[in-house]
Order: C-alpha cells, then structure tokens, then sequence
C-alpha cells in the first residue's frame, strides 16, 4: 500500500516521500480502516522537522498523519462496537493515517457524521478534540469571557464554536481577509492582528486560549483577569503536566526553569496556567459527531489535495494562515 513518508528529520521538500509500504495486520482489539481521508496538523510538520523527536520516539523512514475517516474492512475477534463496512473516524495515538489502509484500537474510534463527506470528518479528529478539552481544561463557564487566537486555524475555528455553544463571550484574532467568516463562526470581537494591538481590546477574560506559543503566552498573562485561567496548546510544560507525564527530575529542574516567567507572572496574577496535551477519546469523538450533525458545529475546509500532492499539502500548511483544515484525499 502507498504511504506518506518521511526519511529523515529537517527540511520538508527533503525528507517527505511515497512509499509502498506493508499492510497493516490488526490486533484482537483493533480495526482495519481503509483510509478515504486525512488531514495535515501543524503537528505533523513539528515532527517530520524534529522538534518532537525528544517526546515522540520513531523509526525512519515514519508515516505520517494523526487524523482519519473511512471504512472499517477488518476487525479483531474482541471488537464488539463495530462492524466491517461502517463509516468512521478516528485521532490516532501513533502517527500513520497518511496511508491507504490504518490498523486503530476499536476504543479510540467513532462512527463519521452521517451529513457530512469523508474530507470533511478526517478534519475534524485532531481540532476537535483539543478545543474541546482545553476549553474544559479552562472550565469556561456561560457568560465569561474568552480569547482566543488564531481563530481562523482548525482549533480556533471549532474553539469558537464551542465556546458559544457554552455561552461564553469570545474575543479572537485573526487577518483582514478573514474577519467577515471568523465573525460568521459567532466571535463577538473580532481583532485584526495586522492593523491593531490586540491587548487594547481585550482586558481582563476569564480564560484564554493560546495557540500560539512563545511571545503571546507570555502576554496572555497581560489580558487574563486575576484569577483566570490560561490554557496554552504550544506554551511551556506546567508542573502538574510534567508530573502526570513521569518526566525524571532532572527534566522538571529544567522545564521549571523554561517556565521561570511563567512562574512568576502566574503568582502576579494568581492565575491557573496549563498545557494541554489532548487525548484521543471515544465519548468527546461521539460529541463532536452529535454536533456537526445537529448542525451546532460547521466544518470549515480549506483545501483538498489529492494523495500524490501530499507534500503540496504539508508546505500549504507551513505557510500558516490556512482558513480552516487542509485535507489530503486517499480516493480521488
């Protein structure tokens, strides 16, 4: 079977390649999906370059991809909850959906959306399910205020929607082409970061959302009331995470000291601050199911490339200021 690979670590127009690549052989407790649709992450692009190679441990050459939607072909003796020919979707827990066929254990899968495509659902997985968990993280309640950046992204994008279905008032940024939809999504302000201060508009939230990383985590410090919550997706590792991760004490030493301003913004504040590490998880996969088929939830899709464009794909997403999800599709 064919899969999107990469060789080595670094440049990605220099490590990405097509490969034929075994068939997967299911376990008792897994399914075969044949693989109609998946989308890129800005994770992937972290991985395939390096960055993660410290947390996240492979053999090269790797396939790559964390989302998927298809057609289950095969099960595992112990798999009860579904049938072969049933249309679902999945976030992987190992990288590798950027291939034509992908073994996944029947807990961490969910029946597709009836009312949408199989492009449409493989975008969803990965965004979904961090929006959805940092907002809970964050315990974002009716009526409070949240910023959220980037809300143009996949995570912003659905973080927005989710943050008025709880009733909460969203403040968000993004560029000047975008501001029309991303008010469409429901944002009550919208800021365009290239024209204005974001940081004079937005004063004391209750919560917000850093997808950004590096300066703006820092600054979410600056808008967050005292006593809010800061709930980061790239910012530096908490010491509540790095325990539940079981990092060795030499490793915490120096992740306190990454954090050192974090630290000490958060005693000025006595703020709440947490990084997210979103899990796959079956019972928020079946939430978001609900919610794009009652229609609380819109699927917002940039583009789609066809598998032999994969690395088009990737360097779409590299770009940044994608409107929505990129998606590769595995049967055009």
């Amino acid at each position: 079977m064919k899969a999107v690979q990469f060789k080595t670590y670094g440049e990605v127009t220099k490590s990405v390649v097509i490969n034929e690549v075994d068939k997967p052989i299911i376990k008792e407790d897994e399914v075969l999906i044949e693989v109609y649709a998946s989308s890129v992450n800005p994770l992937d692009l972290k991985v395939l370059e390096g960055t993660m190679k410290d947390l996240i441990k492979l053999k090269l050459p790797s396939t790559l991809g964390y989302d998927v939607s298809g057609v289950i072909i095969e099960k595992g003796k112990n798999v009860i909850d579904f049938k072969v020919g049933d249309e679902v979707y999945s976030k992987v827990i190992k990288q590798g959906t950027f291939s034509e066929f992908v073994a996944v254990k029947q807990s961490i899968v969910g029946l597709k959306p009836k009312n949408i495509t199989f492009e449409e659902a493989a975008s969803l997985p990965l965004v979904g399910l961090t929006a959805i968990q940092s907002l809970k993280k964050g315990k974002l309640k009716k009526g409070e205020k949240i910023l959220i950046h980037a809300g143009s992204g996949g995570v912003g994008s659905f973080a927005i929607q989710y943050a008025k279905l709880l009733g909460a008032y969203v403040y968000t940024t993004t560029s000047t082409k975008n501001i029309k939809w991303v008010k469409e999504l429901g944002a009550d302000i919208v800021i365009d970061y290239r024209k204005e201060n974001y940081r004079e508009k937005v004063k004391d939230v209750d919560v917000v959302l850093d997808t950004l990383g590096n300066r703006y985590t820092e600054e979410a410090f600056d808008v967050v009331k005292v006593g809010g919550k800061v709930i980061t997706l790239v910012g530096p590792v908490d010491k509540e995470t790095a325990k539940n991760m079981k990092l060795g004490m030499l490793i915490r030493l120096y992740l306190a000291w990454k954090r050192r301003k974090i630290t000490k913004q958060i005693k000025i504040k006595s703020a709440y601050y947490s990084l997210v590490l979103m899990r796959a998880k079956v019972a928020e996969l079946n939430e978001i199911k609900d919610l794009v088929e009652s229609e609380k939830i819109k699927v917002i899709i940039d583009r789609v490339f066809e598998l032999k464009d994969s690395l088009k794909a990737l360097l779409y997403v590299k770009k940044g200021h994608t409107k929505g999800k990129v998606v590769i599709n595995f049967k055009s």
